[in-house]
């Protein structure tokens, strides 16, 4: 609702066409009376709804499964409307949660390079606002929502992560959710090349120098400087394009 609240706002300014979609896992009998609630809100400011009905097999993997039909449902309905993008409203804490799912599950780097902004015709504009923003949102523009009581369900995994998982990970680092969230974003972008002294020792850079340095690299800006410790600089040799370690005269 908060996205759907977010696109209604823009369309006008971007020259948007939105369209929403609500999909029926057939899971629970309360779900259509929660997608009537989306449907006359959406209804109210002239965006057109549909809503689609999938079959989702029991199965242990229940919650895989249902987002693997959700996901057909909403593809089925851009291509026969022929919409360019299908827009999700995942945020920062799914994000974090679905690293430590894929980290509980043994997933290597691939792996754990997880809804990006945007993928093909995938997008995420709300992928870096965190679920406080987005409750904040809705209050703020009293927009009506519901809970799917599924979220509160212990047999799934990820609710246990969210519930039991996450807060304590922030007992023990109170930004988790942000560094899970920028280890996703630093694995999806391509590898940067090492970065020695001039003894041959490795310097491990920050999350800011690594995004600086990534930044030079895609401009060509061989002039970039990037402050190290202890007097040093980074600098892209304009021959190879490759970062060197030099000392600052300063």
């Amino acid at each position: 609702m908060a996205l759907l609240g977010v696109l209604a706002h823009l369309a006008p300014t971007l020259k948007l066409r939105v369209m929403a979609c609500g999909v029926d896992h057939g899971l629970r009998a309360e779900a259509r009376a929660e997608l009537d609630v989306a449907q006359q809100w959406a209804t109210e400011r002239s965006i057109p709804f549909q809503r689609r009905s999938v079959h989702v097999p029991g199965s242990s993997n229940l919650q895989a499964l249902a987002r693997e039909a959700r996901y057909e449902a909403l593809v089925s309905c851009a291509a026969e409307f022929g919409l360019d993008y299908i827009v999700t409203a995942h945020h920062l804490e799914d994000r974090a949660e679905t690293v430590l799912l894929r980290l509980l599950r043994g997933a290597g780097p691939e792996g754990l390079r997880v809804l990006p902004p945007r993928l093909g015709n995938r997008l995420r504009p709300m992928i870096h606002a965190s679920k406080a923003q987005v409750s904040a949102y809705l209050a703020r523009h009293r927009i009506p929502f519901v809970n799917d009581p599924s979220n509160a369900n212990d047999r799934f995994l990820r609710v246990r992560v969210r519930r039991e998982l996450l807060p304590l990970l922030r007992e023990l680092s109170p930004g988790i959710v942000e560094h899970l969230n920028n280890l996703a974003d630093e694995l999806a972008c391509a590898p940067l090349p090492s970065v020695v002294d001039e003894a041959g020792e490795e310097i491990l850079l920050n999350r800011a120098q690594r995004a600086q340095l990534r930044r030079a690299l895609a401009a060509g800006r061989h002039h970039e400087q990037i402050w190290l410790s202890a007097g040093r600089v980074l600098v892209i040799d304009p021959e190879t394009m490759l970062p060197r370690v030099v000392c600052s005269n300063r």
